[in-house]
């Protein structure tokens, strides 16, 4: 399986129709979108790290009963160059390039002193983001790609720092009901200061002097936060939202920004410029989604390291939040491809495993509380925020489960007390024959899995059935790369309720180990 990693992907531009076992819900009509690295290798040069492989994008379209696939490599500023030169000549966080390798350090220092701050990749490989009525692959540079979602064709490159100063942005946004996507990036040393910047991205496509322009045009800034060492930015890849509140962790694992500068004068990569400090907590940020303020009460909880939330809610006066955190930062480094490679022993062991964690914060505070007592009035709930001394509250969270990544949800229930999250488990290697996906209760803490023998399921996707009865009303799609002997890969369809398999769709093609997924109802 380990092969899989490296081995660089065929694109099929042509729709063709997957061989369909079982039966395909009728109601399912759509296409699934899902995104990730593809391309390993050109010429003689290779990535260092998986997710800086050139991305692949796969569309898996459902009409009536029938499924139909297509896959393109994203045509990127990126990949355009790369090919040209048959060599890879653009950075990647993992992996320092250098247009041309004859030139000595003198060079490099030049190149350094024109730009302190480095001109980032478009290879949009993490996830898909609809902004407006038009979709973008991203990474989470300031450059995404708009791409057409029924052909995968590559469109327009767009610069966010030509709408607001950002130079680093999630590639997780949220969406409201009406469409509206808010979204949260990193401006580096503007004026001064680097801050973190929450925006939203209007629904309303709009014209100037007949033409469409791009959603970002109207884009708007609802809050600023200050970061708390200008030149050591917190990492973040999500956020979390409810209807009055935005979520953002501050966590100690941080970007230096002077290292990030100079890194390619120094002949290293940019990865190598992260920085994690478990001594440091992580402050937690609570911004009115209508003020655009942080709310009175400060709170923060122990150093970790957060990927995704699953997602948040209110009750009672209180802000409920899920995230899977981890205890440091060597989850990146697993995915080194050198360690992915070595195929030796269970090379996960010494990595941090991921926890489903719970935190439960009061919104507004009893000025008769007492130092040292449990702020937390919820009764459904271990989860603890402890008053001290200067009034800031010490959170700790529940842990509801462990070994689960890759959260998804119905998202209908964004916003909303939830029951149910769908998800992979990785108790097992990366290098094992198998993975496990699951469907999690988070009241009762029942876990379901699905896995079949030399099967690696993506991300489930979780597809609302129309006016369904129930939270988990629904289907996941999950694509399987099947690594079976004269077996086919397919997409698997699981229903929401039960997590059996009700069909699957194989495709002629071998497919790839992905990141994230995004679906598109008809």
């Amino acid at each position: 399986m380990t092969t899989n990693f490296m081995v660089n992907a065929v694109e099929s531009p042509e729709e063709q129709r997957a061989e369909v076992k079982g039966k395909i819900p009728g109601w399912l009509q759509g296409t699934l979108l899902r995104n990730g690295p593809g391309i390993f290798s050109v010429g003689d040069t290779s990535y260092q790290h998986w997710f800086d492989g050139m991305a692949i994008m796969h569309s898996f379209t459902f009409r009536d009963g029938e499924v139909f696939h297509k896959s393109r490599f994203l045509k990127s500023d990126t990949y355009k160059a790369n090919m040209a030169a048959n060599r890879i000549v653009v950075s990647e966080m993992g992996t320092m390039a250098y247009p041309d390798p004859s030139k000595n350090f003198i060079f490099k220092a030049i190149t350094f002193l024109n730009h302190t701050m480095p001109d980032f990749t478009d290879n949009g490989a993490s996830n898909f983001i609809k902004y407006g009525n038009d979709y973008y692959a991203t990474s989470e540079t300031n450059y995404i790609r708009m791409v057409d979602p029924e052909t995968l064709e590559t469109k327009d490159k767009v610069d966010y720092m030509k709408y607001l100063p950002v130079n680093l942005v999630s590639s997780h946004p949220h969406y409201d009901r009406e469409g509206n996507a808010y979204n949260i990036g990193t401006s580096i040393a503007e004026k001064g200061k680097t801050k973190y910047v929450l925006f939203k991205v209007p629904a309303a496509a709009t014209k100037d002097q007949g033409k469409k322009v791009p959603a970002l045009k109207n884009v708007e800034v609802i809050a600023s936060l200050p970061c708390r060492s200008m030149l050591s930015p917190s990492y973040y890849h999500s956020f979390g939202m409810t209807d009055d509140y935005f979520i953002f962790l501050e966590q100690p694992f941080k970007l230096d920004i002077l290292k990030m500068a100079t890194a390619y004068m120094r002949g290293v990569n940019w990865a190598s410029c992260l920085k994690f400090s478990p001594e440091e907590n992580t402050l937690i940020h609570v911004i009115d989604r209508k003020t655009g303020k942080e709310v009175e009460l400060k709170y923060y909880t122990g150093s970790m390291v957060v990927y995704h939330h699953v997602n948040a809610y209110e009750e009672d006066g209180h802000l409920v939040f899920d995230v899977i955190a981890y205890k440091d930062n060597s989850l990146y480094d697993m995915f080194y491809l050198s360690k992915l490679k070595e195929n030796t022993g269970n090379p996960d062991e010494n990595y941090s495993k991921p926890h489903y964690k719970r935190f439960v914060l009061p919104l507004t505070a009893d000025k008769d509380t007492a130092v040292g007592e449990n702020t937390v009035k919820l009764r459904n709930t271990r989860a603890t925020a402890v008053k001290e001394k200067e009034g800031k509250l010490l959170c700790q969270p529940e842990v509801l489960c462990e070994g689960f990544e890759l959260p998804r949800m119905n998202y209908d229930a964004n916003g909303k007390r939830h029951r149910f999250v769908y998800g992979n488990c990785v108790e097992h290697s990366v290098v094992s024959k198998q993975m496990k996906i699951a469907k999690f209760n988070t009241e009762t803490k029942e876990m379901v899995y699905w896995s079949e023998k030399n099967c690696w399921p993506s991300e489930p996707v979780f597809v609302s059935r129309p006016h369904g009865e129930s939270e988990d009303d629904g289907v996941a799609l999950s694509s399987v790369i099947n690594s079976n002997p004269d077996q086919l890969c397919y997409l698997l369809i699981l229903d929401g309720r039960t997590f059996k398999e009700v069909g699957r769709a194989y495709v002629g093609v071998k497919l790839q180990k992905d990141m994230h997924g995004y679906f598109i109802p008809r």
